[in-house]
This record gives C-alpha cells, sequence and structure tokens, in this order.
C-alpha cells in the first residue's frame, strides 16, 4: 500500500512538472507572438507578460507620459550603438495604465538602461494597456 500511494505520489509530481507552459517567447524572433496574443496580457500586470519572456532584457528606458510605457531592447547600449548592416533589432514596447515613475537620474550609476529584480518588483504590478513589437534591420 505504501509503495503504490509513493508511485502516485512521484507520478502525479511528474505530471504537474511537464503540465507547465513554455514561455511564449523563447527567443527574440518570438516577440511578434506578445502582440498576437495580446488580449491575454491586457489589464494584467506586467509581471505577467514579463514571465513569458525568456530572452535577457539588456536594456529598458522608461517613458513618462499619457500613457507611460516602457522600451525594452534585447541587446545592450553597446551593441546598440555599434551598426551593424543587416543586423535585426527588435523592440518591445509595452505601455501601462498608471503613472510611470521612472527618473533616470535617481537609477543606480552606471546601470540606468539596465532591467533588474527591483524594477520588477516596483514596477511589476503596473497594469498592461498595449503591447507594440518594432522590428528594424541597421542599414
Amino acid at each position: 500500500m505504501k509503495n503504490t500511494i509513493k508511485i502516485f505520489a512521484i507520478q502525479f509530481l511528474l505530471i504537474i512538472h511537464s503540465c507547465k507552459a513554455p514561455e511564449i517567447v523563447q527567443a527574440t524572433k518570438d516577440l511578434h507572438l506578445l502582440k498576437s496574443n495580446e488580449q491575454q496580457f491586457i489589464n494584467k500586470p506586467l509581471k505577467n507578460l514579463l514571465k513569458e519572456v525568456k530572452p535577457e532584457i539588456k536594456n529598458v528606458l522608461g517613458t513618462i507620459g499619457d500613457p507611460s510605457y516602457f522600451i525594452f531592447n534585447f541587446i545592450s547600449r553597446d551593441e546598440i550603438k555599434r551598426k551593424v548592416i543587416g543586423r535585426k533589432h527588435i523592440t518591445l514596447y509595452i505601455y501601462v495604465k498608471e503613472p510611470l515613475e521612472w527618473n533616470f537620474n535617481k537609477r543606480p550609476h552606471g546601470k540606468e538602461y539596465l532591467w533588474s529584480k527591483e524594477d520588477v518588483e516596483k514596477y511589476g504590478n503596473l497594469t498592461v494597456i498595449h503591447i507594440k513589437v518594432i522590428e528594424r534591420i541597421e542599414d
């Protein structure tokens, strides 16, 4: 009887683990899938959307306005500055409902453009209202 319960428990845990859905965006070329699935994220917290993005966010800028939005890049500022003819550069814009408290001068020196765990905590509960993905090919 104990062995049966153990086997059942192990199978149950394996089933739960295997049912975990993969992130929508596995690579930057998949970012357009966020736009395709936009309704899944509208009026939901930003952190829900960010959980679906596997590529590392290497550069971010918050823009104060009406509405406020974040600009997420998946290449570093140095890479952006280096022009590489023919390179695809995909940028993710996430518009939020609440006013954004983004002060570039109050961000850690040398890390002004980096997205951190602290940023996820601070901004993660902002409500997504629109997603835009722009793909450019450098010339």
